[in-house]
């Protein structure tokens, strides 16, 4: 057998069945691949659901105690029989070709690990829609996520990644990190000198959070893990890494600039309400204008940029308003997660990992 897709589950039956049902239509032969379903101790099980496809699949299901996603892949990869490992998140559904296009990519040009990109689907929500473009924009950082670059160096992530299973085992699978675990293990397949690509057309319709604030604890998480990451690998800070903080920083001394504008404003037409004050009232009151105005001339930029990019490729106006929040809540979310474990371990110098949220990891 040659492929092994390997699945962690947490209270998602739904999801569950949208994925499966999706690798009935797989155009690569069924007896080229095997499901491999690692319950992580859900309350709402679905072993009910896998059962459904055990006449159209391949399919085994497991259950074990809940021990975050890392380690029940690593359960599931135990136990599997293929050549190569592939894994995916249970809120991702795959288009009929997928397989196909991965066996493709590895007879063309053979390599020990790869991943693949991620879009909306049409049925998304228009907040899953939001939320996609700003995980996979230019003008958000996401850019390589949903791109073609760098196709001989890319970092999978753990929704669509794929690794020989020899070399899994070989570099331990995931660490026991609770965040970031994804971007760990593809620097340890770096660091053993394996080849590593981006196939851009082995690509997974993904739906990511459901609504903003979930997606705010993810890209908070995110940024934490950023952090916890250079403690253990320093080389593997880049520039991109950090933006967001940057922005964060920028959007606070900015909305610090608007209010100090607002005050001066306010105070100038309370001067100006005397005769003697009246001129200079007015002059403080312009002041304050043009602070408020210069501060929120840069995010209304931003903004309408956002507007306009997300509305163009969604072809909806409605999904372009969306984006604005959305690509706000992941750069302020990355970013304050970023500074926060900046702040702890590198300037307070706090040596264990910095977690948050934990107990709503899945939700």
């Amino acid at each position: 057998m040659k492929y092994s897709l390997i699945i962690p589950v947490f209270n998602r039956p739904d999801e569950v069945d949208e994925l499966l049902e999706s690798l009935t239509r797989q155009t690569l032969g069924r007896q080229q691949f095997e499901v491999v379903i690692v319950e992580d101790g859900s309350e709402v099980r679905c072993e009910d659901v896998v059962g459904r496809y055990s006449d159209r699949l391949d399919v085994r299901y497991f259950e074990k105690p809940n021990s975050g996603p890392g380690q029940s892949r690593n359960y599931g990869a135990e136990r599997s029989r293929g050549e190569y490992l592939i894994v995916l998140d249970s809120d991702v559904v795959l288009p009929e070709g997928y397989l196909a296009a991965v066996d493709k990519e590895l007879t063309d040009r053979p390599c020990e690990a790869f991943g693949g990109p991620d879009r909306a689907h049409e049925s998304f929500t228009p907040v899953q829609k939001a939320i996609n473009y700003s995980m996979t924009s230019f003008f958000t950082t996401g850019g390589i996520r949903g791109g073609k670059k760098k196709l001989d160096k890319f970092y999978p992530r753990s929704f669509n990644m794929g690794i020989r299973s020899d070399l899994y085992r070989q570099l331990g699978g995931f660490s026991n990190m609770r965040f970031g675990e994804d971007i760990d293990f593809s620097i340890r397949i770096f660091k053993s000198g394996a080849r590593c690509r981006l196939f851009p057309e082995a690509w997974v319709w993904h739906k990511r959070r459901t609504d903003f604030r979930k997606f705010f604890r993810q890209v908070h998480n995110s940024g934490i893990a950023r952090i916890n990451l250079y403690k253990k690998y320093p080389d593997s800070l880049k520039l991109v890494h950090l933006l967001p903080a940057f922005f964060t920083v920028g959007v606070v001394l900015l909305a610090l600039l608007f209010f100090v504008g607002l005050v001066l404003a306010v105070l100038g037409l309370v001067a100006g309400r005397s005769a003697q004050g009246c001129n200079m009232g007015m002059v403080v009151v312009f002041a304050g204008l043009i602070l408020m105005a210069f501060a929120l001339a840069p995010l209304l930029l931003y903004s309408l940029i956002i507007l306009i990019d997300s509305s163009v490729q969604n072809r909806s106006l409605r999904v372009g308003l969306l984006s604005v929040p959305a690509s706000f809540i992941q750069l302020v979310g990355y970013g304050t997660g970023f500074l926060r474990a900046w702040w702890l371990r590198c300037i307070c110098g706090r040596n264990e990992e910095l977690q948050a949220f934990r107990k709503t990891f899945y939700k």
